[in-house]
């Protein structure tokens, strides 16, 4: 798989999560709150800026973290929450991150 489209697919079950984790704590289904937008964006920036490129893990597996202390814990809050539930709205992405999660980081 080219780094490339690991990056889209991990962008997109990070969005998937946060939008599932809003429509059932903040927003309408329809709607982002700011919070949950920014940290989407933010999310994204850490994925494109990650050190480990091609052979990124999981960040919960990584030795690098590079979220800052709050955006870690609202990843964390929000993980906890859909990890369950993704495998029912969205298998592929699920099954996905479960993968990428036994992937050991190299340099």
């Amino acid at each position: 798989m080219s780094r490339a489209s690991r990056m889209r697919r991990e962008k997109r079950t990070v969005r998937a999560m946060v939008r599932m984790y809003c429509s059932h704590h903040h927003a309408s289904p329809s709607n982002l709150c700011s919070d949950c937008d920014k940290l989407i964006k933010y999310s994204e920036t850490r994925v494109d800026r990650c050190v480990y490129k091609q052979s990124k893990p999981t960040c919960a597996k990584c030795p690098i973290h590079c979220y800052e202390p709050l955006s870690r814990e609202r990843m964390k809050a929000v993980m906890r929450y859909t990890g369950p539930r993704m495998l029912y709205t969205h298998p592929y992405l699920a099954i996905a991150h479960a993968l990428d999660s036994a992937r050991k980081p190299r340099k």
